[in-house]
């Protein structure tokens, strides 16, 4: 024991010049120690050095507990003032991307239709602008918003802090919700902006159709109501009131012939009504206008018939020929002017087999003509016969068939126009099949893209779920992996950017369905914007992972345990376990978790730590997290309590001089910004209450 202390001596003797003595330098008091003490004794005395010892030995072991202290709360505020600017940055993402969302939305649902077709495009260029522009920066702030919160709650845990509640309406699934209806809203909004246009474009071809039709109609019954007023028959010769009843004849059968016609400009104007067109009121008196001009023309051709059958002596002087004529001429004439109104109607197609129907049927019309000359002919050379017999038999003609207005210079004349009209036709049915061929052109050119990039993406989803549920080497060789499946997505964006392109010709083209493919340009950018999100998630996974083994001490070995014991419990391989499959993994690990209160009580305060925002589920992180706590060394509350209590010097409180003189500037202001008022029995003036401090750092109490 002697020869222990004497060895110790010269380390803390100071050798003076003299031979008087030696001095020791303790902090305080200072002691003396005689040379004559030690040398001129031929036996120290053993206590007195030992004494001495002693007294340095606790003013060095003061000291290095005191920069202990400080070194600890140092590090524990450090931790606190990241983790609560990473808090700041995320409320002020969060609220920025929720303002923006909040003020998209009521432009999405707005739906308020427009008049013109002009109008349409233009609104869905907007939204196109809007997909381009718009929307990718907000779906980079999203996943940021996700990374940021996944690190700042794997800090907290790491630290021994609790998790990070953000204000109320600013959770990720708030946010997602948040998102979720502003796809919805645009989903929406896109799928009301083709169906207007279709709308339009509809009503543009029916308006048209209508008009034309009710010219034609109202050009036909121009006259009809004052002829059928005529009060010819009344001085009229026997022959002349037989030839005025055969001529209502041919004018009834006109009349008939004209009722199908009548009927599709009312169903016409209904259907215009029924798709709300804007110039509907114009329209429906026009409609109503021809049905009562209509119904006139119908009791006034019943009210001439009934007075001409009262006229006696009509059947001997009948002229056959202009009769037969007469017959022939105005179907004939009606079967011309509906060839002409279909020859010049406009048509709509959206596929080439609509547009080859419409090229067979009109092949089959030009298959009729040749018989429709023949009954043109047969037509003429009834008149011919007519003026053949009058030159003959020097009859007295009136110079009109009393029978037919229909000349046959007119009907020459419209058989002229349908013949020109034919090519015209078929120009514009062979534009409009290169069109359609067009059309189809980019259909198959976007479905064997889409065919391609919306397999490749599911399998990119399918091997990045795989990754981060197998074990293949370490986790720094999984987090590699997966940045480099990060760059093979990033450098697929190109192909997205032309699909995209080829998206935009689809609908400047008006193309609205696709039989090469099951995909939409919707459900790719979904698709893309989930495996974006979904690899930048994981990655942040694996890097919280390593945060944790590195700052819990976990070895290679432990983490495929735990990996293994995890995935053997995740049954649904999605991740993630649910309470019942934790409860059996804990079992399996040793745990007593009965169904008795005490167990069941026991199992929900373990899943309050690892599901601290009751989603319902465990992640690995989690699990890991659970796994290491109870073993790691980790600072508490009680620790930074004893650390504050060495600096002020085993008092119950702290002044602001004392935590300056022992912490740096930034952190001492800052405890001494945070820390109540000391209001003890023995408090001084300016005291601060350093114990409910350390409590609120770990969410003991509140700060």
């Amino acid at each position: 024991m002697s020869r222990a202390i004497f060895s110790f001596i010269p380390a803390l003797l100071i050798p003076c010049d003299c031979s008087c003595s030696m001095l020791l330098y303790p902090f305080k008091p200072f002691l003396f120690l005689s040379c004559t003490d030690i040398i001129g004794t031929l036996r120290p005395d053993m206590k007195a050095l030992m004494t001495y010892v002693s007294c340095y030995y606790h003013a060095f072991s003061g000291a290095q507990k005191a920069e202990t202290a400080a070194n600890r709360i140092c590090k524990v505020l450090a931790v606190n003032q990241e983790n609560e600017q990473l808090m700041e940055d995320y409320e002020k993402l969060a609220s920025d991307l929720l303002e923006w969302i909040r003020r998209t939305i009521p432009w999405l649902e707005d739906r308020a239709p427009e008049n013109t077709m002009q109008a349409m495009q233009q609104k869905l260029e907007d939204f196109r602008d809007y997909r381009r522009l718009h929307k990718p920066p907000k779906v980079q702030e999203k996943c940021q918003l996700e990374i940021n919160f996944n690190t700042l709650q794997t800090k907290l845990r790491l630290s021994n802090r609790p998790a990070f509640m953000p204000s109320e309406g600013k959770m990720v699934s708030d946010i997602n919700n948040a998102w979720g209806g502003l796809e919805q809203a645009e989903k929406g909004y896109e799928e009301w902006l083709l169906n207007e246009i279709r709308r339009l474009e509809r009503l543009d071809h029916l308006a048209e159709k209508f008009r034309q039709k009710a010219s034609i109609h109202e050009a036909w019954t121009d006259g009809k109501e004052n002829m059928l007023q005529k009060k010819d028959y009344e001085t009229a010769s026997l022959s002349d009131i037989k030839a005025l009843l055969k001529k209502h004849e041919a004018f009834e059968s006109d009349l008939a012939a004209h009722q199908d016609r009548v009927e599709q400009i009312a169903a016409i104007a209904q259907e215009l009504n029924e798709l709300d067109y804007y110039d509907s009121p114009s329209v429906n008196a026009r409609c109503q206008k021809i049905c009562d001009q209509w119904d006139n023309l119908g009791v006034l051709t019943q009210k001439r018939r009934e007075a001409l059958e009262k006229t006696e002596k009509l059947l001997e002087t009948i002229d056959q020929l202009y009769l037969e004529y007469a017959k022939r001429a105005a179907p004939f004439n009606n079967w011309m002017e509906g060839a002409m109104e279909d020859l010049q109607d406009t048509f709509i197609v959206h596929t080439i087999e609509e547009i080859q129907g419409l090229s067979t049927a009109h092949e089959q019309f030009k298959a009729t003509l040749p018989e429709a000359d023949k009954e043109r002919q047969a037509i003429l050379g009834i008149h011919n016969e007519v003026t053949k017999i009058a030159q003959t038999y020097h009859v007295n003609m009136a110079g009109t068939n009393p029978y037919s207005t229909i000349l046959p210079q007119e009907i020459n004349n419209k058989w002229d126009h349908v013949r020109q009209l034919v090519p015209r036709r078929d120009h514009a049915l062979m534009e409009e099949h290169a069109r359609q061929q067009q059309n189809e052109r980019l259909r198959k050119q976007f479905g064997a893209q889409a065919n391609v990039i919306g397999p490749w993406i599911q399998t990119k989803m399918q091997e990045i779920g795989r990754i981060s549920i197998e074990m293949n080497g370490t986790l720094e060789d999984q987090l590699s992996h997966l940045r480099q499946y990060e760059k093979n997505i990033v450098n697929y964006k190109p192909k997205i950017d032309q699909l995209e392109g080829d998206h935009q010709q689809i609908q400047e083209a008006l193309i609205f369905d696709n039989k090469h493919t099951n995909y939409t340009m919707e459900h790719i950018r979904v698709g893309w914007e989930q495996l974006l999100t979904t690899i930048a998630r994981t990655i942040n996974e694996v890097e919280n992972q390593i945060l944790t083994r590195d700052a819990k001490g976990i070895s290679q070995e432990q983490m495929n345990e735990f990996r293994n014991s995890f995935n053997h419990f995740d049954r649904d391989h999605n991740g993630t376990l649910g309470p019942e499959e934790f409860k059996a993994c804990l079992i399996s690990l040793g745990y007593d978790i009965g169904n008795d209160p005490q167990g069941e009580a026991e199992f929900a305060r373990i899943m309050s730590i690892v599901d601290p925002n009751r989603l319902g589920v465990v992640t690995f992180q989690a699990f890991i997290d659970f796994m290491s706590r109870e073993t790691a060394d980790t600072d508490t509350a009680d620790q930074v309590m004893s650390s504050f209590k060495v600096l002020a010097g085993d008092k119950n409180y702290i002044t602001a001089d004392e935590l300056r003189r022992e912490l740096p500037p930034d952190q001492a202001e800052y405890c001494i910004a945070r820390m109540a008022p000391y209001i003890g029995h023995d408090a001084v003036p300016g005291a601060l209450d350093y114990m409910s401090f350390s409590t609120a750092l770990y969410g003991e109490s509140d700060l």
